[in-house]
């Protein structure tokens, strides 16, 4: 008879589970990204998978006990990472957190040039999505910003499990603080972490792989005088705006990009984008040329 293979122990939160943090008042924004159990817990695929050792899992019972609404404020967001797989189990944990499903954010995971990373894996289709599930407790509207905030972050992949980090940005831009993030992985300014690998001095497990670095997006070639559709406009001005309010220049954008400077500019307005004087200096040392 073939011997099972050995099955990576629970994660040490539920051995020794230290207490939530809490503030006065209760977090007004909780992000999680739980250590999800799939039924294939040893496939290739697997968190668990004993060669591969990227961390331990929580089934959902454990996941769902997690004591989150004790330390939310009344009025309340949750952004809760869920693998395409198990969204019924996502809503189940909002439900049992004190959070009702409001809406979603993709992360559509990209190549250099722009297009869908199909490294991806999945047993019927080769995923290159991930969802954050988001609910609200109690009666709090989104931020301002959020307004004009598209529900998708386009952006490279990194290390096995671990997110983007412009997560960050959009959910300070859209939901008030206090923040709190569950099962992190990693520091982040004004932010409360809780997790078992999110300690300092701590390195998280799981190896970064080649190819897996993250970094800047390449923005696709486009011919001279071509129209192109509204959304496509949409999402360049948004990447080339973040790359301009990071000190970059209309001229080197154009320069890295091949577009021409007015159709730079065009996207750029099209964005919303708060465009510098010329002869302005940028902030960044980089962008020191003029616009």
């Amino acid at each position: 008879m073939r011997e099972e293979a050995p099955v990576a122990p629970a994660l040490r939160l539920v051995e020794d589970p230290p207490p939530l943090p809490s503030v006065t008042g209760g977090y007004k924004t909780v992000l999680a990204d739980p250590p999800w159990r799939f039924t294939n817990r040893t496939g290739k695929v697997a968190p668990e998978h004993r060669r591969l050792d990227r961390y331990s899992t929580l089934d959902l019972d454990a996941i769902c006990a997690i004591e989150v609404a004790s330390v939310a404020a009344e009025d309340a967001h949750l952004y809760l990472w869920v693998p395409n797989a198990l969204l019924p189990d996502g809503l189940r944990v909002m439900e049992a957190w004190g959070f009702r499903y409001i809406s979603n954010v993709i992360w559509a995971k990209r190549r250099k040039d722009g297009g869908p990373d199909g490294r991806g894996v999945g047993f019927y289709f080769r995923n290159v999505t991930e969802i954050i599930l988001f609910g609200v407790r109690g009666s709090m509207r989104t931020l301002p910003p959020a307004r004009s905030q598209v529900n998708m972050i386009e952006s490279r992949k990194r290390e096995h499990s671990r997110k983007p980090d412009e997560q960050y940005a959009l959910i300070e831009a859209c939901s008030p603080g206090p923040y709190l993030e569950l099962f992190a992985r990693h520091h982040r300014p004004n932010w409360t972490v809780w997790g078992d690998e999110a300690a300092p001095g701590i390195e998280p497990r799981g190896r970064l792989h080649k190819g897996y670095e993250g970094g800047p997006l390449l923005l696709p070639h486009l011919d001279p005088h071509v129209h192109i559709p509204d959304q496509v406009s949409d999402q360049l001005g948004t990447r080339l705006k973040a790359s301009y309010e990071a000190g970059a220049s209309i001229r080197q954008l154009a320069d890295e990009t091949g577009y021409s400077i007015a159709r730079v500019r065009g996207l750029l307005v099209r964005a919303g984008t708060d465009i510098r004087r010329r002869g302005r200096t940028a902030a960044s040392p980089a962008a020191a040329t003029t616009d």
